[in-house]
């Protein structure tokens, strides 16, 4: 199974769309469109999983550039996503120091 990154899409984008298109080049496995946690709305980017590896490079190929309401899609295999580091905290402030209660953080 490949993984192909669809960007640039117009907010009014559907995944439905995107699987009638790519599965002019194949079997889809599966379609999704990034949605902002809060909004609800398109980030503007997706995902295409396709079965066949040749199949969904004849997609990357045949699909990049095309436009889709109104906008040329940039289509190519999907990256890996970086593993994020470990850690229980994440971001924020460091501990110890004046803490928010205005505590010595000792």
């Amino acid at each position: 199974m490949k993984s192909i990154y669809v960007g640039n899409l117009a907010s009014d984008a559907s995944e439905d769309q995107l699987q009638t298109l790519f599965s002019e080049h194949g079997a889809v496995k599966r379609v999704v469109i990034v949605k902002d946690r809060f909004t609800g709305e398109s980030r503007g980017f997706g995902f295409v999983d396709m079965e066949n590896d040749g199949e969904a490079m004849n997609a990357i190929q045949a699909v990049n550039g095309k436009e889709l309401n109104g906008r040329a899609l940039k289509v190519n295999e999907a990256r890996p996503q970086a593993a994020k580091p470990q850690g229980g905290r994440g971001g924020g402030r460091p501990r110890g120091g004046r803490g928010p209660r205005g505590g010595s953080g000792e």
